[in-house]
């Protein structure tokens, strides 16, 4: 179904820490700081998974001013998504299998903190475990 590389990738470049707890809603400036940060770190966490381009979507979806929206990775195998939870700053990433990039109900919900953005090689791990988990 889906294997990350066996080849070591180059460990990823450490991310300057980012405030993922200070709310967005109602600050464009705020939420444009907060898609940007996110689309880079998941454009990241593809590349230390050996995915390439033409195996998943990037997505932004900014939504309405009371809410952060959304960053979504959608992989062949696994869906990505990066918001401020009203659940806290714990449950902001969502991680569930899929079939393909099509399937938007895919496997049962994984949730991780926001902080696991900052470190690439730590949300591959949990990203390899959730698609283990579900096989």
């Amino acid at each position: 179904m889906f294997d990350f590389p066996t080849t070591a990738q180059p460990a990823p470049k450490p991310f300057k820490p980012y405030d993922w707890n200070t709310p967005v809603h109602y600050d464009e400036d705020r939420k444009q700081s907060f898609h940007r940060a996110a689309t880079q770190r998941l454009k990241a966490l593809a590349k230390a998974c050996g995915w390439d381009k033409p195996t998943f979507d990037l997505r932004s979806n900014k939504a309405g001013i009371a809410v952060s929206g959304e960053i979504v990775l959608h992989h062949d195998a696994v869906y990505i998504s990066v918001s401020q939870s009203r659940m806290g700053s714990e449950t902001g990433i969502l991680i569930r299998t899929c079939k393909s990039r099509k399937d938007y109900v895919g496997g049962t919900n994984t949730f991780a903190p926001l902080r696991l953005l900052d470190d690439t090689t730590a949300l591959a791990r949990r990203v390899q475990q959730v698609i283990a988990s579900q096989r």
